[in-house]
């Protein structure tokens, strides 16, 4: 099976940036979407960003403008640069593909796991 690993997260100030990384643990041949969650405490699970097999991307209301997710195919990884962060956006955040295919086989979702993201002065 398939694993997602991420990297990047930390402690940062507000108005400071981060940049999060997943990278898969086999080639990714195609993929419905690849993208970020977060769980802050006490919160659901909400979609922050994803990028979908066309192309097209979708970020939640409260990032937009602040966030962007990029893919590099021939790696297999996604990032999140995350800019002017706020104390709000302190949160857990997953990596996760859904619909991908890989030399492993078919995976309809698969989850990273969760990586710490701070905001605080």
């Amino acid at each position: 099976q398939v694993r997602l690993v991420q990297s990047g997260g930390g402690l940062v100030q507000p108005g400071g940036s981060l940049r999060l990384s997943c990278a898969a643990s086999a080639r990714i041949f195609s993929f419905n979407s690849m993208g970020w969650y977060r769980q802050a405490p006490g919160k659901e699970r909400q979609l922050v960003a994803r990028i979908i097999s066309r192309g097209d991307t979708n970020y939640a209301d409260l990032v937009k403008g602040r966030f962007t997710i990029s893919r590099d195919n021939a790696k297999s990884t996604v990032f999140l640069q995350m800019n002017s962060l706020k104390p709000e956006d302190t949160a857990v955040y997953y990596c996760n593909a859904a619909g991908i295919l890989t030399p492993v086989g078919y995976e309809p979702d698969v989850w990273g796991q969760g990586t710490q993201v701070t905001v605080s002065s």
